[in-house]
């Protein structure tokens, strides 16, 4: 959902920057909302058996990928026993995995300004039903479990285990919540356990199904994500990179950026290359409208691997995210937080919970590629200022590791089995 933006409201100047103008006190959202991540117990007590359904994973990237690799790794380190639970893909390659299930195929729709996945296959509702009855899980955890087909199917067929749903959506209203609310609504019922990613997330389940649900936000790996990983191979040459990150989709911005860095090379001091990394269906209408700007000031990397990904980043100036409508949070925020790249986004809830405007990061109004251009301008203009917010957003990032994130769903775990035994007992 766009954010409204003050029409007063201007990039700020460079000294207001360098005294960390903003949201006042912002930093990482805590579970309730204020203060600090919370203390948490530094062992579970006991191994649990956990199932984590997911209708988007691996090798198709995107925010749910990542919190479910990252969360089921760190649980894993912690003595859990953890299965993936998650559709078919064309290119993934079964003899390398360990520990994941894969059910029907994975099959893209477009949907809130984006490209979804959606399980199909045969009997999907039956398989699912007889790998959790035969798996034995404590937990099953479904991220998006009222979104059709593999995370539904999830939900209806979890059994006594103790059912926990991760919503990750975001956005001004849905089509299919209102529809399908009745029918809906005893699915929820039956969740144990909700987490929401981000303040824009909870609102968005709370409007149609109401509830209690614990924030928990998305994670980022400070280790691999890092100022010190070498550059990409090629960015190290004296320009100046501006990086994008994410499938373009229509929600992602990218033709505003892309009209945003005409502006910048006209006034920038150095030479400016901006860099797309991420690939997808509307690839090639980007490609087009990039032809209108100088020749090689336009990088179109593609999919890149989990581990070329990091120096992305840290061969990176400046991060710019332009999303429009509909991010809950924004995982790639926290990548470029972590590599010491400040960040340039558009304003807008999701990533109110990330950035702190003045701080570690500008904010931009939505699908405005002169505001847009102008605060990449102010960061490419001034190193020092650069080396600021970098540190900042560096310093935040720490506070959204990935292990810190999993104790938290951990704790979550643990408080639902204890009262479920309360019950029972």
């Amino acid at each position: 959902m766009a954010a409204k933006s003050s029409p007063t409201r201007e990039v700020l100047p460079r000294d207001a920057v360098a005294r960390g103008a903003g949201a006042p006190g912002a930093g990482a959202p805590a579970a309730d909302g204020a203060g600090g991540r919370p203390a948490l117990p530094s062992g579970p007590g006991r191994s649990l058996n956990v199932a984590i359904v997911t209708h988007a994973y691996y090798p198709q990237f995107g925010g749910v990928s990542e919190h479910v690799h990252h969360t089921s790794a760190e649980l894993r380190k912690r003595g859990h026993k953890v299965t993936v639970i998650t559709c078919g893909h064309r290119n993934h390659a079964a003899a390398a995995e360990k520990d994941v299930v894969r059910v029907g195929g994975n099959f893209l729709v477009p949907y809130n300004g984006a490209f979804v996945n959606l399980t199909v296959g045969w009997n999907v509702y039956g398989k699912m039903k007889r790998i959790l009855s035969e798996g034995r899980f404590d937990v099953v955890h479904v991220h998006c479990p009222l979104i059709p087909v593999l995370p539904l199917a999830a939900a209806r067929t979890a059994g006594d285990s103790v059912l926990f749903g991760t919503f990750h959506a975001s956005g001004k209203s849905s089509a299919a919540y209102a529809l399908f609310r009745p029918l809906l609504k005893k699915y929820h019922r039956r969740l144990d356990g909700m987490i929401a990613v981000s303040r824009p997330a909870r609102e968005f389940v709370e409007r149609y199904f109401g509830g209690e649900y614990r924030i928990i936000p998305n994670g980022v790996d400070p280790e691999r994500f890092s100022p010190d990983k070498p550059p990409a191979g090629g960015l190290n040459d004296g320009k100046l990179n501006v990086l994008f990150v994410g499938r373009p989709d229509p929600r992602k911005g990218l033709e505003y950026l892309i009209r945003a860095m005409g502006i910048v090379q006209a006034n920038s001091r150095s030479p400016v290359r901006l860099v797309i990394v991420g690939d997808g269906p509307r690839r090639q209408r980007y490609e087009s409208m990039a032809a209108s700007l100088p020749p090689g000031s336009v990088l179109f990397v593609g999919s890149v691997s989990p581990e070329a990904l990091p120096g992305y980043f840290s061969g990176s100036h400046v991060f710019c995210s332009p999303a429009t409508m509909n991010e809950s949070f924004g995982i790639v925020l926290l990548e470029a937080m972590a590599s010491g790249v400040p960040v340039v986004a558009s304003d807008i809830p999701g990533y109110r919970s990330v950035v702190s405007h003045g701080r570690d990061g500008l904010l931009c109004r939505p699908a405005d590629p002169q505001e847009m251009a102008k605060a990449i301008l102010l960061l490419l203009n001034d190193d020092a200022l650069r080396r600021e917010m970098g540190t900042r957003g560096r310093e935040k990032a720490l506070e959204f590791s990935w292990s810190r994130i999993a104790l938290e769903i951990e704790s979550c775990y643990l408080q639902a089995l204890r009262a479920r035994s309360r019950t029972r007992s």
